[in-house]
């Protein structure tokens, strides 16, 4: 457990593995997940393993819901008697969910007793666990929390998140293609690419077959890698059998560490089984 006086809150939308939330002290907030009536606590009350199980049997896509301010009042609490003297709250983009609204809540609620950042790190999944990782790690090594702040605000600003669909099958139960589209498309094989740009997910292209998208991400870490450089490569993952030789793929191309994350619940409840993905900060 870290002693640092700065401390980080992220929400549950980071996909960190457990393992490194607990080795770099950080605190997750859970996002809630509706199942028709029935709501659980992301993570808590719901498992990644669990959430893709039911997904599989359910007639209807979940839905998601932001915690509340007193979520993150209990968060920052708990740190305070941890010894955190200042907490940097990174939260996913705020142009995607109401989180971080709940985080500022929050925030201006105890900022007499503590002094409470909130950062909209305008990316989710992989992107913001890699932006709350680094600042972790940079909270343990001493900085002080303007640094950690500043370097939030940077990381989130040179952050990109590249990822491919498998299936249409989402869009089609959320209405948002038709049938006939989405029976189409699954003939064709296409595979949408999305991208987390401006801190909303955009249209990034698509590829004819699962093979060629994953050579499309892998194109994409390749090019970045040689110009301007990257850092801090990050694999996102949603219940992909074919994540390992990804990964090995994408070392072809990066010598640094690459972090692997399952995509939990809360995006995945939007991108679907098989969405698989990168995230970097560009130098």
């Amino acid at each position: 457990m870290t002693t640092s006086a700065v401390r980080i809150i992220t929400d549950s939308a980071c996909d960190l593995p457990d393992s490194v939330v607990q080795s770099l002290g950080i605190e997750v907030v859970p996002l809630f997940i509706r199942f028709g009536d029935d709501e659980l606590v992301d993570r808590e009350q719901l498992t990644t393993a669990q959430f893709w199980q039911r997904c599989s049997v359910e007639a209807e896509l979940p839905s998601t819901a932001a915690p509340s301010p007193g979520r993150f009042e209990d968060a920052v609490r708990k740190l305070q008697g941890e010894g955190a003297t200042g907490v940097i709250i990174i939260n996913l983009s705020a142009a995607l969910s109401g989180t971080m609204q709940s985080a500022e809540v929050a925030a201006a609620a105890l900022q007499p007793t503590c002094d409470v950042r909130v950062v909209d790190s305008r990316t989710v999944t992989m992107g913001l666990g890699a932006i709350v990782v680094a600042c972790a790690r940079a909270a343990q090594e001493g900085k002080t929390i303007d640094e950690v702040e500043t370097l939030a605000h940077d990381l989130s600003r040179r952050c990109k998140v590249w990822g491919a669909l498998d299936t249409l099958e989402n869009l089609k139960k959320g209405g948002r293609i038709g049938g006939a589209k989405a029976m189409l498309a699954s003939v064709l094989s296409i595979k949408p690419i999305i991208e987390v740009r401006d801190g909303v997910v955009q249209e990034g292209g698509k590829q004819r077959t699962r093979s060629k998208a994953l050579a499309f991400l892998v194109d994409k870490v390749r090019e970045a890698s040689t110009n301007p450089g990257i850092s801090q490569l990050a694999v996102l993952s949603a219940d992909c059998s074919d994540v390992d030789a990804f990964v090995t793929q994408l070392k072809a191309v990066y010598s640094g560490e690459i972090m692997v994350g399952e995509i939990g619940a809360v995006v995945g409840a939007h991108a679907g089984r098989g969405t698989i993905g990168v995230a970097f900060f560009e130098n």
